[in-house]
């Protein structure tokens, strides 16, 4: 009997120690996680979702007429002359560039022929400014083959309704097309148009260039963050 209550007692203990020590790995472990560096939160622009046009045809790309427009990528897409009574897009003669959220009422899209892609038609969105009619480039028809870059050049809602956690200074900053220190990418982006990253950067430190309608800009990032905006030489 006493033989047996000793056994009995060893694996009692044994089972003690096995139960202190996986509290032990536990609270090692908890420690160990409290004083891990955190990892810095997503930024919430992850999380927006602008709303797309589906266009596959130029009856379908005409859902662009159905609201505003407001530019994405300012200062990189060219405009020209539009004749529409005779249909005709004067593409020997740049009008200008589109400026960064330029919002823009949209009043047709169709396809013309350009001297510069003779084999294919371009799909022109027109629009009007100071009483004028201007079109565009959204895309191209070859035969029965439509490509359209509209999403990646227009957003369809008011930017200002999409990013709404950013503070009412950097939408004015943005509103001015003004960039200041602390401006992560995408806010330059919306200020003063796309930029172009030089080489050798990385997430943590990056140089941009920006033409910035003729005033070109040279922004360093460093974390995500605008640190160094100095004036570039022109071209």
């Amino acid at each position: 009997m006493k033989r047996i209550q000793l056994i009995l007692l060893v694996f009692i203990l044994a089972a003690g120690v096995r139960i202190g020590y996986i509290f032990y790995q536990r609270h090692e472990y908890n420690v160990r996680q409290l004083n891990k560096p955190q990892a810095p939160p997503l930024n919430p622009d992850y999380y927006v979702t602008p709303e797309k046009l589906y266009l596959y045809d130029l009856k379908t790309a005409k859902q662009l007429t159905k609201q505003p427009a407001w530019v994405k990528v300012g200062y990189s897409i060219t405009y020209y002359p539009y004749d529409a009574a005779r249909h005709h897009v004067d593409f020997s003669h740049e009008a200008g560039l589109l400026t960064p959220l330029e919002k823009l009422e949209i009043k047709d899209v169709i396809a013309v022929v350009s001297p510069r892609a003779p084999g294919q038609k371009q799909i022109m969105s027109v629009f009007a400014q100071e009483a004028k009619d201007y079109a565009f480039s959204i895309g191209a028809v070859e035969g029965d083959d439509y490509r359209f870059f509209a999403n990646d050049m227009l957003f369809i809602q008011d930017p200002h309704t999409l990013y709404t956690d950013w503070p009412s200074d950097i939408w004015n900053s943005i509103d001015k097309h003004e960039v200041k220190p602390g401006m992560n990418e995408l806010q330059a982006d919306f200020a003063i148009g796309l930029g172009v990253p030089e080489s050798g950067g990385d997430d943590s430190a990056k140089t941009v260039d920006y033409v910035n309608g003729g005033k070109p800009l040279k922004i360093t990032y460093r974390n995500g963050k605008a640190t160094e905006i100095v004036a570039a030489p022109t071209s």
